[in-house]
């Protein structure tokens, strides 16, 4: 049982040099525990807001409300309906979340148990998710190499999946397999200098066929099958019902985007399309999903995480993967319900980072507590690799 004595928060720095929240609390037994939130860039219109007003006005919240939680006593994670009732309106997602898996981190320790533990529907016997590694990025993730003058990949981001017996296999693979595919891309671009984007993927002035043509000749070669991925971000470039290509500069119409990308498709062994289409789009992605039946549509900006925008892009047969990020409505009582809902529909499960991250690494119990099918969680950066160390770590001590 945790008992929050006190509740504060603080501005700290993520992965891209941006303010985000880090909130703290101290239980009934004088013990500290924190956690931070992470931010996007690139957000879907539907998800939440990151804080009620601003980050600093969330920060006076939770001290003018720091002792209202004391009169709650959290025994399970569906006690954290508790927390959100206290605080309801009053804070945004980003804040809500970092102080939810706080007290997890409480609740895990007084408990004598793994977070993970905590969730319902977890178990020692869960399947491990998929590594998802984006190797190479353009969209809102990239302003290209240096030497290009902001030439890049209109697509957001390029992943490897491979399929291996561990995650340790899986998270040593897609580091080599990143290292060759930066060789490649070094011979094909003359403007590659080495740079990374904001997730560490390689700046590339190459166009998305050309990336994607890389990515299928070096995992075509690799005895392990490793499948490719696509976030094609397709709202961040869409305006006045046209998508505005950069590179080479074109406009297409819907209908012609959509044979793009279905041309992309049955050209290239393409395993993974997340939000193929603008995020009001959804029969796009129905009709998509129809006509590759065996490839994952995942919805992102189309559905933030968010249990209605689940319910229509299900009823509509729109998607058959939802990314999952916590802080997209920070409420985990609500990702709970999302997962769940993923579950019983058969739509597949991928726990995501984002590119503004920082060294907290929750989402790695949270992405197998709720039995995530996949994780995307890039390949490389301190603030990446210790959830994905997480991960393996939570591998090892189950098998």
């Amino acid at each position: 049982m945790v008992v929050i004595k006190e509740v504060s928060g603080k501005a700290i720095k993520d992965s891209r040099g941006d303010k985000t929240i880090c909130v703290k609390i101290k239980t009934s037994k004088n013990k500290v525990f924190s956690a931070s939130s992470p931010n996007g860039k690139s957000t879907g219109k539907y998800e939440a807001k990151s804080y009620k007003k601003n980050l600093e006005g969330d920060i006076k919240t939770l001290k003018d409300f720091s002792d209202y939680f004391s009169e709650d006593e959290i025994e399970k994670f569906k006690d954290l309906r508790r927390i959100e009732d206290i605080v309801d309106g009053h804070i945004g997602a980003n804040t809500l979340f970092a102080l939810e898996s706080a007290v997890l981190k409480a609740l895990a320790d007084e408990s004598k148990k793994e977070i993970w533990e905590l969730i319902p529907g977890s178990s020692k016997s869960s399947k491990f998710p998929r590594l998802v590694g984006n190797c190479a990025e353009g969209g809102k993730h990239s302003s290209g190499p240096s030497k290009a003058k902001g030439k890049k990949p209109d697509f957001q981001e390029f992943h490897i999946i491979p399929k291996t017996k561990t995650l340790k296999e899986a998270f040593e693979l897609n580091k080599k397999l990143d290292s060759l595919i930066g060789d490649e891309i070094k011979l094909k671009d003359e403007k590659f200098s080495g740079e990374v984007t904001d997730e560490n993927g390689w700046k590339t002035s190459l166009n998305d066929r050309e990336i994607i043509e890389i990515l299928s000749q070096v995992t075509s070669k690799q005895k392990i099958k490793v499948d490719i991925g696509l976030d094609v971000a397709a709202s961040s470039f869409y305006k006045r019902k046209n998508y505005n290509y950069s590179n080479p500069p074109l406009k297409r119409t819907s209908d012609e985007h959509y044979f793009y990308i279905k041309n992309l498709m049955k050209n290239f062994p393409i395993f993974l399309v997340e939000d193929g289409f603008e995020e009001e789009d959804f029969s796009s992605n129905t009709k998509l999903l129809k006509e590759f039946p065996n490839t994952l549509i995942v919805g992102d900006d189309l559905t933030v995480t968010n249990v209605e925008r689940l319910k229509k892009a299900i009823k509509e047969k729109a998607i058959n993967g939802i990314i999952v990020k916590p802080n997209q409505n920070g409420s985990l009582i609500q990702v709970m319900e999302v997962c769940e809902l993923a579950k019983k529909n058969g739509v597949k499960i991928i726990f995501s980072h984002r590119s503004g991250e920082t060294g907290e690494n929750i989402l790695a119990d949270l992405g197998f507590g709720f039995r995530a099918d996949f994780f995307k969680c890039g390949i490389d950066g301190k603030e990446r690799v210790v959830k994905l160390k997480r991960l393996v770590e939570i591998e090892k001590s189950v098998r």
